[in-house]
């Protein structure tokens, strides 16, 4: 039996299911080692822990806004979980859990990495979460981005609440331009000859209702005929495709993915100085596909909330993060349709 096999049949005994009542990582470990002994490191089981939180299908919950873990009361089937996780990971018909893991713990360090190096050049990052949770339609990893971003696509913008500026955008009104951009963005780890256009292809599926379309790597693209097949592609079809140039064993290296939007803004300078940037193509602005935004709007309330932020930041001049957006009072139509 492996490690989260092992978690699984002894954590219901030990976590409360009050969450007023959780218990810190230090103080779980101290009680894990009293039934499996001292086989695992810290690490180890710390790892476990963050991964396990975040699957609906394990006993392990994470405290909201806070530290410390408790027993999840309702626990849903792993089937409809694993099957959404791997189709974004592009692992499909993977069934080693301790592959899957890894492959979940790079993505969720990838994410968070992706997310802080777009807010630390002042433009707006948002993770589409919930639209790959169990029993939402499979159908969404072809509709729905792994992240967008708004680019106000001015300068001296910075987070929080940074003014959007009337003059600039009554400039970009008599131009016809979008007061700002949206750039839809597909992540992926890694990828291979075999799996390149499968990816480069979602990425402009999931873009049809934005203005930019951007395939993210990871690890960098040393493959030549990689490289070649995806610059012809993203030429042809206007997607942007680039590599942040983090191999796999530096992403392994770091903290947790839920840890890294608390790194300081000199430790992330310095993850951000391992990089390896590389850029094959540059997207192409295109008018958005208002019928298809539309659509999406009314039927996924990730993408309702991703149009009501930006129309919120229009109306009240300012360019709210989305954390601080989710802490403002709702507009008084913002549940309209």
């Amino acid at each position: 039996m492996n490690l989260r096999d092992h978690l699984k049949d002894i954590l219901p005994e030990i976590l409360p299911p009050n969450p007023a009542e959780a218990i810190k990582g230090t103080e779980l470990i101290r009680l894990v080692r009293f039934r499996l002994g001292d086989e695992y490191s810290d690490a180890t089981l710390r790892y476990h822990f963050s991964i396990m939180s975040c699957d609906p299908s394990s006993p392990i919950a994470k405290v909201e806004q806070g530290q410390g873990y408790y027993l999840r009361r309702n626990i849903i089937g792993a089937t409809a979980k694993v099957s959404m996780t791997q189709a974004r990971l592009g692992m499909l018909f993977e069934t080693d859990s301790d592959a899957l893991d890894l492959a979940v713990s790079r993505e969720q360090k990838f994410r968070a990495i992706f997310a802080r190096d777009h807010e630390t050049a002042g433009r707006f990052p948002f993770l589409f979460e919930s639209s790959f949770a169990p029993g939402a339609p499979f159908g969404n990893v072809w509709k729905c981005p792994d992240a967008a971003v708004i680019d106000w696509e001015s300068s001296g913008l910075a987070s929080p609440q940074a003014r959007v500026r009337p003059p600039s955008l009554r400039l970009r009104a008599a131009l016809g331009l979008p007061p700002f951009s949206i750039i839809s963005a597909r992540l992926r780890i890694e990828v291979s000859l075999e799996s390149c256009r499968a990816d480069f292809f979602q990425a402009l599926s999931n873009a049809r209702w934005a203005h930019r379309a951007e395939l993210v790597i990871a690890t960098p693209i040393g493959d030549g005929e990689i490289a070649d097949e995806l610059r012809q592609l993203g030429s042809e079809f206007g997607v942007g495709v680039s590599s942040y140039g983090l191999s796999l064993d530096q992403l392994d290296e770091l903290r947790p993915g839920y840890e890294i939007p608390k790194m300081s803004a000199r430790e992330f300078e310095a993850l951000q100085a391992r990089m390896r940037p590389q850029r094959l193509c540059v997207p192409r602005l295109r008018s958005a596909d208002w019928h298809t935004a539309e659509n999406l709007r009314l039927e996924n309330p990730e993408f309702r909330e991703l149009f009501q932020w930006a129309r919120r930041c229009l109306d009240d001049g300012r360019a709210y993060s989305r954390a601080e957006f989710g802490a403002l009072d709702p507009a008084p139509d913002d549940h309209e349709d």
